[in-house]
């Protein structure tokens, strides 16, 4: 009878031809290695390989991937080409980590997985995406220079968990600072973009509208007056009011009961437009959560530059609810599953690689319809081999 070996190294022999550079592995091997030629005893692809597999099986720090690596040493030698006697310490994969650029291995990465996900997308379809940021916890309160404080914006494609972009925001800037990174017609041109409301600003309306991308944005103290307007036409809508559209949606799970109900009108355009360029609908949202013992409501008020026929009351409420994905299935999954804030990885630019790399992941199981994480990585840690043919076969074919 054949062993587990075996059977994994015939698999990995028909991966092997050098026309498929469509891998996760292939395209690794095509980033740039800014490390000294001298001393170099570990391939890039191979070391990034390496966490990439024991990141999916469990492992959150690179000491616990170290050790997971050097545990499953024979196995690797046999199902991996080039693999040496010996592996990586944790100061090695440190310093790895610091001689990649995030950029370049984000948008390698993620291309990949747009390139994968282009298949089965709808043509002309208008892809959702969030905006927002998150701070490395882990970067936090430290005095050397090379350990500073380290805050991610990030891009995020609510339908498939792809970063499209990120950037790391300086000590004393704030994320308003590099947002006109954000608006270009590369990122946003067809998309809709939502954000929260520290991104209620002019200037984005206008940018988002010149990278012919449409606007979902919410109003809250940093605007007060745009705020009041929008709660006094609400709470008190005028009698000669002719466009007052609702939508409402219940939803029941975890011990509550929320329910959502959205107003939208179009009578507040040629008002706002001066101030807010390309404005074609406000909109008000209730949001009422019952719990066993309590019951508490808000109530939510915004404005988008989608038209009526592009953007009904339902079509609001869903985009609406899709924004907190980069905060449910991005953010939360980072620092809670992989335990991203507890890392303690904070030289140079290694925390920010730790944090694209997470996010690949991350949108690698989304696009394995893994509904999960905790649960996948436990059959990765059992099965190890699946993990590691999920980053060398290719995820799409060549034309």
């Amino acid at each position: 009878m054949e062993t587990i070996i075996q059977q994994d190294v015939k698999v990995l022999d028909q991966w092997k031809n050098e026309a498929e550079v469509l891998s996760i592995y292939a395209v690794m091997q095509r980033l740039s290695d800014r490390r000294r030629p001298q001393g170099r005893r570990y391939p890039l692809a191979l070391v990034l390989t390496y966490i990439l597999v024991a990141k999916a099986a469990g492992e959150t720090t690179l000491q616990g991937i170290a050790e997971w690596i050097r545990l499953r040493g024979q196995w690797l030698q046999e199902v991996l080409p080039g693999v040496r006697g010996s592996f990586p310490c944790p100061a090695t994969y440190s310093n790895v980590l610091r001689a990649i650029d995030s950029e370049e291995l984000n948008q390698a990465l993620m291309s990949l997985l747009t390139r994968a996900r282009a298949q089965t997308r709808k043509p002309g379809e208008q892809q959702h995406v969030a905006l927002d940021g998150k701070t490395l916890r882990g970067t936090q309160h430290h005095l050397p220079e090379d350990q500073k404080k380290m805050h991610q914006v990030n891009l995020y494609e609510t339908q498939t968990g792809i970063v499209l972009k990120e950037q790391i925001v300086g000590d004393k800037e704030n994320e308003l600072s590099r947002i006109q990174e954000f608006l270009t017609q590369e990122l946003l041109k067809g998309r809709i973009v939502s954000a929260d409301a520290l991104h209620t600003q002019r200037a984005f309306c206008l940018g988002t509208i010149l990278a012919e991308g449409e606007y979902l944005l919410i109003a809250k103290g940093n605007h007060p007056t745009l705020q009041e307007d929008l709660q006094l036409f609400f709470t008190e809508p005028p009698l000669d009011c002719q466009d007052w559209r609702t939508d409402s949606e219940t939803n029941a799970g975890h011990g509550r009961l929320e329910q959502r109900r959205l107003i939208a009108s179009t009578e507040l355009n040629d008002f706002l437009a001066k101030e807010w360029y390309g404005v074609q609908q406000v909109f008000c949202l209730r949001r009422r959560v019952q719990k066993s013992l309590y019951c508490t409501q808000e109530w939510v008020y915004g404005i988008t530059s989608l038209s009526p026929s592009q953007a009904d009351p339902q079509r609001l409420l869903s985009l609406l609810r899709g924004h907190w994905a980069i905060e449910n299935r991005l953010h939360w999954r980072r620092d809670v599953t992989l335990r991203e804030d507890a890392c303690q990885v904070r030289k140079g630019g290694a925390p920010r690689v730790l944090a694209v790399l997470n996010s690949f992941l991350l949108a690698l199981f989304d696009w394995l319809s893994v509904r999960n994480v905790a649960s996948q990585m436990r059959l990765f840690d059992a099965q190890p081999f699946l993990a590691l043919s999920l980053l060398i076969r290719p995820l799409v074919k060549e034309n």
